[in-house]
């Protein structure tokens, strides 16, 4: 076992995770989730969103180990006769794309505000921090709903992709789940940074500002971001089911594991149970092992706990 994935094998970090059961198992779950969304086109039984295939008269049939089910629905079907282990695979294609993207530019806005706040100060760190403290005043989901709201009255008429593009932005914005989380977490470590020996160097030596930030400071800085990254797509895949499930996120024809939810929920008290409770057992294992994924990061890249 050679190359990089060799070296990181055998690192402190691979060392953590090959002795801790609980990541490996997280890491283990996390992957067949994430290959079953990606290759959905391919693991699926059934494309459930394609109308010409479906049967209605199979609408609200059981798991496949209850008395009506049928071996060709294993999770049963809902009531518009689609699969729901296939409706499964594709909604989590749906949450995890639209969490991932949100998480993307929360890192790219939070880390370069962060930056700006951490190494200039004054009256530039001020105000970043002060936008900062208003967003973190508004509850995260009431502020998507508005943005989304806001876009829907704007553009009623408007294409998927710029749906979801409002969508990625306003899970974004949000200031629990948002940019706002990684603007405070690199300004902290910047502003220890900075007065570090090896940044007093380059000052002298007559590196620009700039390239002192880029080229010494980010990558030192880089390990609570790739904590905070890890756990927050967790929250974003979280806030992006909890605005389909209110009926304010992805388009009806593209549903992800929220939206399945929000269906399901209709016939819960009808005694058809499995259309809402697999989709939430599959969001759930997403971000339980997101998460433990990131509790174990973290630990692990704190020298204080090796």
């Amino acid at each position: 076992m050679g190359g990089w994935f060799g070296r990181a094998w055998h690192s402190d970090v691979g060392y953590s995770f090959r002795t801790s059961p609980v990541a490996v198992a997280a890491a283990i779950v996390a992957f067949v989730c994430l290959f079953c969304a990606v290759f959905a086109n391919l693991v699926a039984p059934h494309n459930p969103f394609n109308l010409a295939s479906l049967e209605l008269m199979d609408a609200f049939l059981p798991p496949a180990w209850l008395p009506e089910g049928r071996s060709r629905y294993l999770l049963g079907t809902d009531d518009q006769g689609r699969d729901i282990l296939s409706a499964v695979m594709f909604g989590a294609r749906i949450s995890l794309f639209v969490g991932i993207a949100a998480v993307m530019l929360s890192v790219a806005m939070g880390v370069s505000l962060g930056l700006l706040a951490g190494f200039a100060g004054g009256r530039i760190d001020t105000v970043i921090m002060r936008v900062c403290d208003v967003m973190l005043s508004f509850p995260p989901i009431l502020v998507a709903l508005l943005i989304m709201g806001v876009s829907r009255a704007l553009f009623p008429n408007a294409q998927d992709i710029l749906v979801f593009g409002v969508l990625v932005l306003s899970i974004t914005l949000t200031g629990g789940s948002g940019w706002v989380q990684y603007a405070r977490t690199v300004r902290g470590s910047v502003m220890v940074e900075r007065n570090k020996e090896y940044v007093q160097a380059a000052r002298v030596t007559g590196v620009r500002p700039h390239r002192i930030v880029v080229k010494h400071v980010l990558p030192n800085i880089l390990g609570p971001v790739m904590v905070l990254a890890t756990i927050q797509v967790a929250t974003a895949i979280i806030t992006e089911a909890t605005l389909s499930f209110l009926g304010v996120g992805v388009p009806p024809n593209s549903p992800s594991l929220g939206t399945l939810i929000q269906v399901g929920n209709k016939f819960l008290f009808s005694g058809n149970w499995w259309i809402t409770v697999f989709p939430g057992l599959m969001l759930v294992a997403i971000a339980l092992s997101i998460n433990l994924l990131g509790d174990w990061l973290r630990d692990a890249m704190n020298p204080r706990l090796r």
